[in-house]
């Protein structure tokens, strides 16, 4: 016989044994309960001062016995629901309240995320005698963000029910089914973005609007976005153990199957909020990795991304099969002995080592074709700047090239190198390599490192800018930060204000003071339309080759930069 679950500690050994009891007893299936099981909970429920409960699968057999407290009934590990969105549990809540109340917050929240069938509270009356009843099941045609995602009835006795659970289940069902039957079908998954706002909403709104086109980029569809503002992150649950509940609730209506948090969860957070839900759960650097891994094309890029994802995932690992609790002793082993996540551990360490060997092999090779490039005195010119600022529609357009170009963060991942031609028979290197990005993630920077170490060697750096956004100035900053950490603060660079056919002369004067600004530290451009490429490359050929300069055995000689960032 199955044993009762929940907080039976200090019972009599007759009342478990009544308990156990329950078992054998069974309703008809077309009705919520019997009197003779409503009768027997309550009298239990008067007995125990805690509130009983039993659920009941569609065909009236009692699967679980639970006792909890005098307020709460915490139901045990019932497993995955079954399969698809449109599917409810299969099973009926029915349980005691030792005081006239209607469902509590707690019941409805049971009834919501393990999506019951039914949930029955009856009222223990003083005489032990079952008295009113109340009932909760799904709406399925709830909608609008406060629409309520239940529906409530209440009855004076058991008597008085008039109540068919299982069709009422079916219909829900058939609800749901019809709810989800036109709905757009996506293959990465329907996500609720959620991000905290500190101390700077605006920024947070900037930040948030990334993480949507991060989404977008991954082919996430975005259901839902949720900023909440506080004085600090929760350490167990970012948003707070409340409001992730309401999101439970929140996507549950809107049939999301993720959360995509916009920072980055430590292993604790990440464990503690996958304990209160079934929903997938990713954070901003997982999205990042997710795209450079759909992007990665050649096997150089595929090495790094997986170093980034392992690099991530190391700390991570957690023991999920307390069974294998000792594994391969002996010679080969760790000692007397490893556990299973030792193991998983230590195989991820080895393929990182792996990894970082094949890479640090990719970057002599650049080296040497980087020596080859300074002994033949060409000028490097690379092309840097925030994801989707249009850095490989401008190497197109000034080179003839068809690399990549698409209306998506990290487009380009790989670097491409062309030969870009200047009159009198000049020649320099152009190379587009990885965008940045605000807060990009150190398992990147580390992994990518090899890559960006094209920049080193750069003579000068095309900063380009999406001068077609509002929050082109932080993008700038994140950039310039990115370039202090890889030590190339002092390269010459120039600003180039990509996208100027895309700004509005009527949004507030922003075109003028753009172009003003262009003028003081830097230039405006359109590498879509070609608008101010000619001007573009004079400038680059005035920073190069000061007039009356040539070029000089130790490499390129540079003018001092008239606006040093």
């Amino acid at each position: 016989m199955p044993s009762v679950r929940g907080n039976t500690l200090g019972l009599k050994p007759s009342q478990l044994k009544r308990l156990e009891a329950t078992y054998r007893r069974r309703v008809r299936p077309e009705e919520v309960t019997s009197p003779e099981i409503a009768r027997h909970l309550s009298e239990l429920s008067l007995e125990t001062g805690r509130q009983i409960g039993v659920l009941i699968n569609r065909h009236g057999d009692i699967e679980h016995v639970v006792v909890g407290d005098s307020a709460r009934l915490e139901l045990p590990e019932l497993g995955r629901v079954r399969a698809g969105d449109t599917r409810l549990r299969g099973l009926r809540l029915v349980h005691t309240h030792l005081k006239d109340e209607a469902l509590t917050p707690d019941d409805l929240t049971d009834l919501v995320l393990l999506r019951l069938d039914l949930v029955c509270a009856i009222v223990a009356q003083p005489d032990g005698l079952p008295g009113k009843v109340y009932l909760g099941y799904l709406d399925p045609e709830a909608t609008g963000e406060r629409a309520k995602l239940w529906k409530t009835e209440v009855a004076e006795d058991v008597h008085g029910l008039q109540f068919d659970p299982v069709a009422k289940a079916e219909e829900i069902e058939a609800g749901f089914s019809r709810s989800v039957a036109g709905r757009e079908v996506t293959t990465q998954g329907r996500a609720i973005l959620v991000g905290v706002s500190i101390s700077n909403r605006e920024h947070a709104n900037a930040s948030m609007a990334e993480l949507k086109e991060l989404a977008r980029t991954a082919g996430v569809q975005v259901l839902d976005t949720l900023i909440q503002t506080r004085k600090q992150v929760d350490p167990r649950f970012v948003v707070g153990k409340g409001k992730l509940d309401e999101l439970n609730l929140r996507a549950m209506q809107l049939f999301a199957d993720t959360i995509i948090f916009d920072h980055d969860l430590t292993p604790a957070q990440a464990r503690h909020i996958a304990d209160h839900t079934e929903l997938k759960i990713l954070d901003r650097t997982q999205l990042i990795l997710h795209i450079f891994a759909q992007h990665a094309h050649t096997a150089e890029g595929r090495l790094q991304v997986e170093l980034a994802q392992l690099r991530y995932r190391l700390p991570r690992l957690a023991q999920r099969d307390e069974g294998l609790s000792r594994l391969a002793g002996g010679i080969g082993g760790q000692g007397p002995g490893e556990t299973k996540l030792e193991i998983d551990r230590r195989r991820v360490r080895d393929r990182i080592t792996m990894l970082e060997k094949k890479i640090d092999a990719l970057s002599a090779g650049r080296q040497v074709r980087r020596q080859q490039r300074a002994r033949h005195d060409v000028p490097v010119l690379s092309i840097v700047g925030y994801t989707n600022a249009g850095k490989s529609t401008l190497l197109n357009m000034l080179t003839h090239s068809e690399v990549l170009v698409e209306n998506k963060l990290f487009a380009t991942l790989d670097p491409t190198s062309r030969r870009l031609r200047f009159p009198r028979d000049r020649e320099v290197i152009i190379t587009d390599t990885v965008g940045f990005i605000r807060e990009l993630p150190p398992t990147l920077m580390n992994a990518f490192r090899a890559t960006l170490e094209e920049l080193t060697d750069a003579d000068l750096l095309l900063h380009v800018v999406d001068a077609s956004d509002p929050d082109h100035p932080r993008q700038i900053e994140a950039v310039e930060r990115i370039l202090r950490n890889l030590g190339l603060h002092e390269v010459p660079r120039l600003l180039v204000y990509n996208k100027s056919d895309l700004l509005d002369e009527g949004r507030e004067g922003h075109m003028a003071y753009l172009t003003s600004q262009a003028r003081e530290d830097g230039i405006a451009i359109s590498a879509q339309t070609g608008e101010g490429l000619t001007e573009l490359l004079h400038r680059v050929e005035e920073l190069l080759w000061r007039e009356g300069k040539t070029l000089t055995p130790g490499g390129v000689s540079l003018p001092e930069d008239p606006h040093p960032h």
